[in-house]
């Protein structure tokens, strides 16, 4: 009787791996932030949603909180093939080429409705120039306004100075060179022991950023500037993508439509939930004065200028297209 059920059950196990589909795919997705911040819970979404649509024949695995690679070393790890696909905020990049600055030109756009027309007239550049480093853009999702945070109150630039501020790309470095402060490269998972080590004193983030972080634990005040919203973007190996069968790929691009609608609404959504968190927290927050966002609107105004020179006839051309679109 024994030897009948054995034999059964390894029929049964042999029809089941013939009927069962072919291994998964495993791709590994590395992200810089925190498994709990939303873009981190978006991106694990999405990864699920890839797993399911494709029967199983994708499977993406999110590792947050740089915890497979450092943020700055995210976007080369896909273009060489060393993950599949991965989340990295392009800006950081803007060194490689000034397009991928776009987003961080202070006070070009200050609120989600104008971000997402800028986005909207920059996006074809952006694929053009991702598919030169063999990068395939999945979905992109917006971060919150970028406020100030410091250890003490601040009402105009010259309370800046000396101040060691964390810069992660060229936009917040060119910034802290024309305040007078001191710029500090810091990656998101490193936040939280920078400002508690004192290694920097300020930063230029959105609420989000500083509420995952708890910020509060070693600064004192957030200032509401609306300085730019910048992006986070999902890209896949273009090699891996092109190998990709048409069904499975258009099941990313449907869980990526579905992503990016998701974050942007869960950014919009986490404005006021993380403003609040910070002021329960022990901060003060509010809107920046009048002298103070004057400085910032003049330090703005270089910035805007050599971003156009740099970025020469596309950035001029995105940012006319902008403009008419107001």
């Amino acid at each position: 009787m024994t030897m009948v059920k054995t034999t059964v059950a390894l029929g049964a196990a042999t029809m089941a791996l013939m009927a069962a589909p072919a291994m998964a795919d495993k791709w590994d997705m590395p992200m810089a932030y925190s498994g709990s911040n939303f873009h981190s819970v978006t991106g694990a979404e999405f990864a699920k949603c890839v797993t399911t649509g494709t029967g199983g024949d994708i499977e993406i695995v999110t590792h947050p909180s740089g915890s497979l690679f450092p943020g700055a070393q995210i976007k080369r790890a896909i273009q060489t093939g060393q993950v599949q696909i991965g989340e990295r905020l392009l800006s950081g990049h803007q060194n490689e080429d000034p397009l991928f600055g776009v987003d961080s030109i202070p006070f070009l756009v200050s609120s989600f409705d104008e971000h997402a027309k800028l986005f909207e007239i920059a996006k074809p550049h952006l694929e053009e120039l991702l598919a030169t480093q063999n990068l395939t853009m999945v979905y992109s999702v917006p971060w919150p306004p970028q406020g100030l945070y410091f250890n003490k109150e601040v009402n105009s630039v010259a309370d800046m100075e000396g101040v060691k501020f964390r810069s992660y790309n060229n936009a917040t470095s060119r910034l802290a060179e024309l305040t007078g402060m001191l710029p500090v490269t810091v990656e998101a998972a490193e936040i939280s022991q920078a400002f508690a080590t004192g290694v920097a004193e300020s930063m230029v983030s959105s609420g989000a950023t500083g509420y995952d972080r708890k910020v509060w634990e070693s600064l004192s005040h957030f200032y509401e500037v609306d300085a730019w919203l910048p992006r986070n973007y999902i890209m896949v190996n273009s090699d891996v993508w092109n190998g990709t069968s048409e069904a499975n790929q258009n099941v990313i691009k449907a869980c990526g439509e579905i992503a990016e609608y998701a974050g942007t609404w869960r950014a919009k959504e986490y404005t006021g939930f993380t403003m609040a968190g910070l002021s329960a927290g022990g901060m003060e927050v509010g809107r920046a004065g009048d002298q103070l966002m004057g400085d910032l609107k003049a330090i703005g105004e270089t910035m805007t200028a050599e971003w156009l020179e740099a970025a020469g006839a596309t950035g001029q051309a995105i940012v006319d297209a902008y403009n008419a679109a107001e």
